[in-house]
Parts: structure tokens; sequence; C-alpha cells
């Protein structure tokens, strides 16, 4: 479980990096072709944390592929049949609340718009209370399907 874990993080990386690498990429063609010069596609408290723009538009890169990795990596929190579909759930939220949150305040440095963290943090739970729903509607469904046929054998 582990091995397919790590792995799937792996993908996971390099998919989130390359696809932020190409969004932030989008995002400088669409205004050098606006006209604005010297834009960073980055917040510019986040690169003030580096010596370089280029080095703080790296660090973003890889920000989005840990963020990447880490929702693919706690998928094996399902795979585990001692707990409930709910408490999986929590700790899925917990985990990836707190790595993708703390990465966003990190990024957008929302610890300075409170308003902001907060809709973010609401955002991010209702989200995932959205996920349960249709998730826990699948698996009632599977388990209905599965007694049936269960019941007609």
């Amino acid at each position: 479980m582990l091995k397919e874990s790590l792995k799937k993080g792996a993908i996971s990386f390099a998919i989130s990096s390359f696809c932020g690498m190409i969004i932030n990429f989008l995002i400088d063609i669409f205004v050098a072709a606006a006209g604005l010069k010297d834009f960073c596609s980055i917040s510019p408290a986040f690169r003030e944390l580096f010596p370089t723009p280029a080095i703080a538009v790296y660090t973003n890169i890889m920000l989005y592929g840990i963020i990447g990795a880490t929702f693919a990596m706690m998928t094996f929190v399902f795979e585990l049949e001692r707990i409930s579909f709910l408490a999986q759930s929590v700790i899925y939220y917990i985990v990836t609340s707190a790595v993708c949150l703390g990465i966003t305040m990190l990024l957008w440095q929302l610890q300075r718009y409170p308003n902001a963290l907060i809709g973010s943090l609401i955002g991010y739970t209702v989200t995932h209370i959205i996920m349960f729903v249709i998730e826990y509607k699948k698996l009632k469904k599977d388990i209905k399907t599965i007694n049936e046929e269960i019941g007609a054998e």
C-alpha cells in the first residue's frame, strides 16, 4: 500500500507541477499581450520571500506539485477497512486541508487577509462536504446492488 501511495504521489506531483507551470505560462502570455510589463504570476508578498523572481516561480510550481501529491497519496486512507467512511473522509479532509491551506497561505499570504482566509477555508470545507455526500450516495447504491445480487443467488 505504501509503494502504491508513493507512486500515486509522484505521478500527481509531476502532473500538478506541469499544470501549474502551464497555467503560470498562460497567465504571463495573456498579461504580456495586454501590455503589462514586469508582471509575475505570483503574489508580490510571496515573491519577496526569495532572492530572485525565478526562484519564487519555481518554488510556486513545486508547491503546486506538493498539493497534488498530498491529494493523491492520502487516497490510501480510503483503503483502510477497519474505519468508517466518515472517519476516512475526516482524516482525508484534515490532512489535505492542512497542506493545501498551509501552502495557499504561503502563496497568497492569506494571513494578511482574514476574510480571504475564512472564505478559502469555507470553500474548501463545502467542497469536501459535497464530495462526501456524492461518494456516500454512490457507496449506498453499490451496497444495495451487491445485496440484491447476493439475495438473488
